[in-house]
């Protein structure tokens, strides 16, 4: 079984918070990738600056697209494999600022995300999710 998505599902049960990165505590979805990250490499690659829940949109910049493509791997989107980071955007011409783990690839696909008024879920990545996803990326290959 892929390590990152044993990770992500230890997550999973964890409440909603803004701007958190707690197991158990709280967490958003950034916050999730950032626990990934911590129990994979050790320390976070960058400082996150606060950020509001409508972050870049009033600028239209892509901020969170652009911070993957400084530490993950970009990867074709039908390349699909476990673990992978799905970048989403989730209304036509809005920034994307929405990101979850591929756990299952294939006919039973499903990723693992921390969603507002959910908290971490592994949600089934069925039509509505698939066709949000902008980017998709590998993790960095690190000793």
């Amino acid at each position: 079984m892929n390590k990152v998505v044993n990770e992500a599902r230890r997550w999973i049960g964890t409440p909603y918070r803004h701007q958190a990165s707690c197991q158990g505590v709280g967490t958003d979805c950034l916050g999730l990738l950032r626990g990934l990250w911590r129990a994979q490499f050790g320390a976070e690659p960058e400082v996150l600056p606060a950020y509001s829940r409508d972050w870049d949109e009033p600028q239209g910049e892509e901020a969170l697209w652009r911070a993957a493509h400084r530490h993950l791997r970009a990867k074709q989107l039908g390349a699909e494999a476990a673990g992978d980071v799905l970048l989403f955007r989730m209304r036509q011409g809005a920034v994307a600022k929405h990101i979850g783990i591929a756990a299952e690839v294939g006919a039973g696909a499903s990723f693992i995300h921390a969603y507002s008024g959910h908290g971490v879920v592994e949600s089934a990545l069925a039509a509505p999710w698939r066709r949000r996803i902008v980017a998709r990326f590998a993790w960095p290959d690190r000793g």
